[in-house]
């Protein structure tokens, strides 16, 4: 087990030079230039621009500039923004880190706590009324795309009704919106590969054996039914938890969310290479590290599995 999470960690730091090195390529090349992102419409010269490039380090060859970035990194210094002088990175990062988790964490918890009980009540009453209705609001949940549901919902309860506020996280109602457009796609999604999970553990032969026992049908479902279902499930888990930082950025624009993925938007257009490096690289750890987490609970769960 040690030599396997020891060869993925250093899987996982190839991946992210790799990804941070793509990420500055991209954004070097980019069109446009960062000085002049930096002055806006005030009017300056040429010298002026100049001496912004040069503070900046622009005009050193990428291979210099990409250097002095990592080495920083590597001692903990994610440098200053661009876009805002004077301000850590690391300072803009966890501010924003920390609304978006808990946009996200809300969300999360009331996608698990509706969609697993949901799924596999509608895979143990499979064919049923109520089976056929969640299944049909769950293929609503995936297909229509999550930005008209949020629009939907500022024009509905923000616009006519004035329930609730369009946009911003000044207010607990503010959270309302956002976090249950989030949960519906989520829920969707868990609802049906829990159906799907579950309907596959109750054709196997130890399911039959347990009932032939004289066990309950909530005893077998309970016992033996769920801790294997929930083994495609915890893929899924894992691979949105993974990206629960970076999922959002549609969302957070459309309610003007002040989280990561938000700042990651103004980044780009921005042009402020170092928060977009920084942002690539926390969520490309991030990635890795469920993964890892991912394959270990596999094992737990289900002692068949075997990391080798």
């Amino acid at each position: 087990m040690s030599s396997y999470i020891a060869n993925r960690l250093l899987q996982g730091v190839l991946v992210l030079f790799l990804v941070s090195l793509l990420t500055f390529f991209v954004m070097y090349f980019m069109p446009g230039d960062p000085a002049r992102n930096m002055v806006g419409q005030t009017r300056v010269s040429e010298v002026q621009l100049e001496a912004i490039r040069e503070k900046w380090s622009l005009n050193d060859p990428w291979y210099l500039r990409y250097w002095e970035w990592i080495s920083n990194v590597v001692t903990g210094d994610l440098g200053t923004s661009m876009s805002r002088p004077g301000m850590a990175i690391s300072e803009m990062i966890g501010e924003a880190a920390t609304m978006t988790l808990r946009l996200n964490a809300l969300s999360f918890v009331i996608s698990l706590s509706i969609a697993l009980p949901v799924g596999i009540l509608a895979a143990v009453k499979r064919y049923s009324i109520f089976d056929y209705f969640s299944m049909f609001g769950s293929t609503l949940g995936v297909a229509i795309p999550n930005y008209w549901i949020g629009l939907m919902g500022i024009v509905i309860f923000s616009v006519h009704l004035g329930w609730l506020p369009p946009y911003g996280s000044d207010t607990w109602k503010g959270y309302i919106l956002p976090v249950l457009v989030l949960s519906i796609e989520e829920m969707a999604a868990l609802a049906r590969l829990t159906r799907g999970a579950t309907i596959e553990v109750l054709s196997q032969d130890y399911v039959t054996t347990a009932r032939a026992k004289g066990l309950s049908q909530r005893l077998v479902v309970v016992r033996h039914v769920v801790r294997n279902a929930l083994l495609p499930v915890i893929t899924l888990l894992g691979y949105r938890m993974a990206f629960i930082l970076s999922g959002t950025i549609v969302i957070e624009s459309v309610f003007a969310w002040p989280g990561l993925g938000r700042l990651f938007y103004q980044s780009i257009t921005s042009q402020d290479l170092q928060v977009v490096q920084a942002i690539v690289l926390l969520l490309t750890a991030l990635v890795v590290v469920m993964n890892i987490l991912t394959d270990l609970t596999y094992a737990f769960i289900d002692p068949r599995v075997r990391v080798g």
